[in-house]
């Protein structure tokens, strides 16, 4: 099996996903438009410059170079290496499959007919049972991290616990709300911004506990990291979401919820409770190797592709 993964590394989801496959002898790579500062990683880099016609022409190429090795071509977030109707009608022609895996932010809160033209590929990924509303019939691929290479820190017994928050935008996860309840409770509060990755991760690991966001409904890789390094997260979760999770992979979402409304008390609750910040992380740890594990994701995209 040849497995090409394209255009784009959006929150470095697609470089895991070709890890994990790599990791079972499939032949996978990733291929950009261009590189991310944030996540750089990729197998090629098109360099795509200039304007639609040049654009067009670099892509054009690079699927005429990748379709004679390549059996399934796995696209991310609502983007394809030629325009969309052309893409899948020669992708048809050739026998070649394909995947459209949509990651969150490129879907969320679109009608669901903008979002049909996805179904000409083969299947159709969402990466949690709450994005899975925009796409009712998706399968759900949770993104995946290297578990084994994260050593737990757990939350320390500390007389001012250390609360991190790090916004990737600060209206989309209710940064005001986090400072605001912070500071009502004279929190040690840990603003994570402007840095990159790596940078980011080493401070994640002080953490005693995470705040992740009040407003999307859902958590996202910020999370998943934190909990892998055995940290308590709070965010806004949708119910349903986490009763098609838990029903899902068999194990209870750690995270422990809380709203605009309700984060200060639910804050002055953990903080002033370090054996319970100490055994929700334990718990925090335990799912994610569960549930977004690169083991597991390898299993889940191996299952999706015998499929198509």
């Amino acid at each position: 099996m040849r497995v090409t993964h394209c255009p784009v590394n959006t929150a470095g989801i697609p470089w895991t996903n070709v890890q994990a496959l790599r990791g079972r002898g499939i032949d996978a790579r990733l291929v950009v438009f261009n590189r991310y500062k944030l996540h750089p990683e990729a197998d090629v880099d098109l360099e795509r410059s200039g304007g639609l016609v040049r654009q067009q022409a670099t892509q054009w190429r690079a699927f005429a170079r990748l379709a004679p090795k390549t059996d399934i071509f796995h696209f991310y977030f609502g983007l394809t290496l030629l325009p969309k109707t052309f893409q899948f009608p020669i992708l048809k022609a050739l026998r070649k499959k394909s995947v459209m895996h949509f990651l969150g932010s490129d879907i969320r809160g679109r009608p669901r007919e903008e979002l049909r033209w996805a179904h000409k590929a083969g299947a159709v990924v969402v990466g949690s049972y709450d994005a899975i509303q925009w796409v009712p019939d998706a399968h759900v691929i949770p993104p995946g991290i290297d578990v084994s290479s994260i050593e737990p820190v757990p939350p320390q017994d500390r007389e001012h616990p250390v609360v991190l928050h790090a916004p990737s935008s600060r209206s989309r996860k209710g940064t005001d709300e986090v400072v605001a309840a912070a500071e009502k409770l004279g929190l040690n509060l840990e603003l994570v911004e402007g840095v990159d990755h790596r940078a980011a991760f080493e401070r994640y690991r002080d953490a005693d506990l995470v705040v992740d966001q009040l407003n999307a409904g859902w958590y996202g890789m910020f999370a998943i990291e934190t909990m892998a390094l055995g940290k308590p997260v709070v965010a806004f979760l949708h119910e349903e979401a986490v009763r098609r999770t838990e029903e899902a992979f068999g194990v209870k979402v750690p995270i422990v919820h809380a709203t605009k409304e309700t984060l200060p008390d639910v804050l002055q609750r953990l903080v002033s409770d370090p054996d319970e910040l100490r055994r929700i992380g334990a718990a925090s740890r335990a799912y994610v190797e569960q549930v977004h594990d690169l083991s597991v994701v390898a299993d889940r995209l191996l299952d999706l592709y015998a499929g198509l």
